[in-house]
């Protein structure tokens, strides 16, 4: 017993250890965005990132020592685990801290054997801790005037460099609460108060305090963001209210959050009250605890399957050249398999796509693409497979699937949330959707682009369409690093010959791309080609690509604002 009860310290050691400097990591946030660090943000997010496996590989060393031969022996681990399960009984971050068990599990067994004898598939203390959501946050009655409110809150959440006009941000609120707010909440009554999460949100350039307005059994979300002026002040950009805006903001399409939770459970109760259509698991992500989110998207999962019937079906769209896509008509969520061999003309191997993917988990997703989870022997019920994807399986990815009685093991599988594919939904749209949609799918290769992600193959079926209409890049087989392209005019043909040819008359390097050709992505639906011409036409420029590269290079770090920019406030105010 001595043995296991030290192998067991050792591992929750790792995980205080984990936590520790994950926590570390995100309370610099606040000096990074008060010195306009904004190169220094992007690198803390992906240390942040990196973390987990950095601290589990550090803890392995420990394990594989106190454990000896006993170090693959599942009857060794299950005692572990109950002996793990005591120690962490009535802890803050329990699940957390379950979770980071799980990946010291899975790296002694290669995410084979994943049993809930021996790791934390299910929780025995519950999905969540009972947090006390009324400690995470500051409550302001409303005593005298709203307006006083908004400036005590203000005037709380200030930082180490002053407002640029901390009056004028005030009447900019109370314009959107007179024009808006007042028509869809009441805020009249000795009731009303106001409820602010104690720290701000940072991501990006902008830093974010969340809240909502309370009147009896009625609430109001909102969140207010403040932006960096870059000249030593700071500014509200805009107030958000209702659960659409803010889960906008929330994003699984935005890169992680930082915010200063020392029991994040509570964050993430408090949040999903504000936004019930949001999963758990997804908001657990969009606070840097990614890895828990996807323990915790597991368990949902499950649930799901075992509560309802429907069987797993191809995903509606055009087939991909490289991923297999499935999903079930009652599921909110695809699962994507790499074939073993591509359609022609792609040419990479599956470790070239799961590094792609790898690349967009740890990069700045600007809202524009879709964040995964990625899972290694994934059990299902073999019968709730339908047939024609059974066959299809068997057809394009043989390797990666294994029948073992009623089950049905696959290898390697990504999953994501499921959106409309772009070119289905353009299909039935009206012409004001697709002026909308078109202009979102224009902004999405923009911004991308600012991001510096070249997405490569710019095809309509591979974005999506979110239910808040946004358009979201999810192929990325191709993607590169915008730097790394060479992006080029095409020569004038100098003779006849030259422009009767069929084939390139110029030379063409490996990174060489020519935006002209882009327009061939419309083939096929010449409403959104016409649309996109009269709106975004500027792709079509080497010189637009050429630009943002220098831009790049140059250091700038572009701002990516997770709501539409007519929303912002005017500053003219301000001299």
């Amino acid at each position: 017993m001595e043995r296991k009860e030290r192998f067991a310290r050792t591992i929750l050691n790792g995980f205080e250890a984990f936590f520790c400097e994950f926590q570390n990591i995100t309370l610099a946030a606040k000096t990074r965005f008060e010195n306009a660090d904004w190169r220094g943000m992007q690198e803390s997010a992906t240390r942040r990132i990196d973390l987990r496996k950095e601290k589990t590989a550090e803890i392995i060393q420990y394990v594989e020592l106190i454990a000896g031969e006993y170090l693959k022996d599942y009857e060794f681990w299950k005692e572990v685990r109950d002996i793990y399960a005591d120690m962490i009984e009535g802890h803050n971050n329990f699940e957390i801290a379950e979770t980071f068990f799980n990946s010291v599990f899975c790296a002694v067994f290669e995410h084979r054997m994943i049993r809930n004898d021996y790791a934390f598939v299910f929780s025995p203390h519950g999905d969540m801790p009972p947090a006390d959501v009324s400690s995470v946050y500051r409550t302001y009655q409303v005593e005298d005037s709203l307006d006083t409110v908004w400036e005590a809150i203000l005037t709380d959440y200030s930082f180490d460099i002053p407002y640029e006009d901390l009056g004028r941000d005030v009447r900019n609120i109370m314009q959107v609460v007179d024009s808006y707010l007042r028509l869809h909440f009441t805020l009249d009554g000795d009731e009303v108060q106001f409820q602010v999460l104690e720290h701000h949100f940072f991501r990006n350039k902008g830093a974010y305090i969340v809240g909502r307005i309370v009147n009896g059994e009625d609430s109001m979300p909102f969140v207010l963001p403040v932006l960096h002026n870059e000249e030593g002040a700071v500014y509200v950009d805009t107030v958000l209210f209702g659960s659409d805006k803010i889960s906008v903001v929330f994003s699984f399409t935005r890169s992680y959050f930082f915010v200063d939770a020392s029991i994040p459970s509570a964050y993430v109760l408090f949040l999903q009250q504000l936004m019930p259509a949001k999963p758990i698991s997804e908001i657990y992500s969009a606070m840097g605890y990614n890895k828990h989110g996807k323990t915790y998207y597991h368990r949902c999962a499950y649930r799901h399957m075992a509560s309802t019937k429907d069987k797993f079906m191809i995903a509606p769209g055009i087939k991909g050249m490289v991923m297999c896509v499935f999903t079930m008509p009652s599921y909110d969520f695809v699962f994507k398999i790499i074939k073993d061999r591509f359609t022609p003309p792609k040419e990479m191997t599956r470790q070239q796509v799961k590094d792609k993917y790898a690349l967009v988990k740890r990069w700045d997703r600007a809202g524009r693409m879709a964040d995964t989870q990625e899972f290694a022997n994934l059990a299902f019920a073999r019968e709730r497979f339908s047939d024609e994807l059974m066959e299809e399986l068997y057809k394009v990815a043989p390797s990666m699937i294994e029948e073992h009685g009623k089950v049905l093991v696959i290898k390697h599988v990504y999953v994501e949330r499921r959106m409309t594919p772009l070119n289905l939904y353009l299909q039935d749209a009206t012409d004001e959707q697709v002026r909308d949609v078109m202009d979102e799918y224009g902004n999405a290769i923009k911004q991308l682009a600012a991001a510096n992600i070249f997405p490569g193959d710019m095809l309509l079926k591979n974005f999506g369409v979110t239910r808040h209409g946004r358009v979201v890049f999810y192929d990325y087989d191709e993607i590169q690093p915008l730097t790394e392209c060479n992006f080029r005019k095409i020569p004038e043909p100098r003779t006849e010959a030259e422009e009767m040819s069929s084939k390139p008359w110029y030379t063409v390097g490996p990174n060489d791309i020519f935006p002209e050709e882009f327009r061939l992505f419309f083939s096929g639906n010449q409403r959104a080609r016409e649309v996109f011409d009269e709106i975004h036409s500027d792709l079509y420029e080497a010189s637009f690509w050429q630009g943002l590269q220098e831009q790049i290079r140059s250091g700038y770090v572009e701002s990516f604002y997770p709501y539409r920019r007519k929303l912002s406030f005017d500053r003219a105010e301000h001299a």
